[in-house]
């Protein structure tokens, strides 16, 4: 497999301004198109905001996965011949819900919709949590998986990907700023290295930035590899940025750490328990 470039567009979001962030994130993933990026990877809820006031504020500012924001990257992604990943407030509405979710689209059109297990915080008060193992995706640049922000933290969920197969997984975010070391890098970064090292895969991290309500964000976004290495970032600034690394995602599939070691075979599974 040839050399895959990742774009990770950090955006500034404005609250409840759909129409703006569209063309925000139109701009960034075209810009990102011009200089290689072969998959973008754009924040969570990239275009509703995510500091909701309450449930009726989130149901004005939610969309169906036919609605113009999906539709949007869609067409874009079948124009520039890329793979897009970004974060929506999803409308539901066979189930009558509101979801935070992912989606991939590529050239033929919407691969896939991961809606967020693990809700952070609040967000039970506004969403209705997935129950779904996240997607692996066979795609021309590998097999791409799909979380959303606090999911990437739980062991077992990034160990279940990586037992399906994953050779990258995409993960927007929205981390929230919270006091850390100044020699130390947030332990949401950290994590996310910790993750791909014992899984031997890649991770595409997007964060946002801008204070929304009072709310500062981490502007963490980080492409690592699979010995836990960031490839770009992580951006640490308060400020919109496109990191772009360059890597061979089909690397991901060698799950050895030596001659005699192998991070998935080693596993013993019939004495973890519960």
């Amino acid at each position: 497999m040839n050399e895959t470039v990742i774009a990770c567009c950090q955006l500034a979001p404005r609250f409840g301004e759909p129409v703006a962030n569209r063309a925000g994130a139109r701009r960034a993933i075209i810009d990102a198109r011009a200089r290689g990026a072969d998959l973008v990877v754009l924040p969570e809820l990239a275009v509703s905001g995510y500091a909701f006031a309450g449930p009726q504020e989130a149901w004005s500012l939610a969309e169906a996965l036919d609605g113009p924001t999906v539709s949007g990257w869609a067409e874009l992604a079948h124009e520039l011949g890329i793979v897009i990943v970004g974060g929506i407030c999803e409308l539901d509405a066979a189930r009558g819900v509101l979801c935070n979710t992912a989606v991939l689209v590529d050239r033929t059109g919407l691969r896939a919709a991961y809606r967020k297990v693990h809700l952070w915080d609040r967000e039970p008060e506004v969403f209705t949590a997935g129950s779904q193992p996240p997607p692996v995706l066979e795609t021309e640049h590998g097999r791409i998986g799909l979380m959303v922000c606090y999911d990437v933290e739980f062991p077992e969920w990034v160990r279940l990907a990586a037992l399906s197969g994953v050779e990258l997984l995409c993960v927007p975010v929205n981390w929230p700023r919270s006091p850390h070391p100044e020699s130390e890098r947030p332990g949401e970064v950290v994590r996310v290295q910790a993750a791909a090292s014992t899984n031997r895969i890649f991770i595409a991290v997007c964060d946002r930035a801008g204070r929304e309500r009072g709310v500062d964000w981490i502007g963490g976004s980080v492409v690592v590899d699979p010995g836990g290495f960031p490839l770009a970032g992580p951006a640490e600034r308060d400020a919109p940025i496109t990191l772009i690394a360059r890597c061979r995602v089909a690397d991901a599939a060698d799950k050895r750490t030596g001659e005699r070691n192998d991070v998935l075979a080693d596993r013993r599974p019939e004495l973890y328990g519960v």
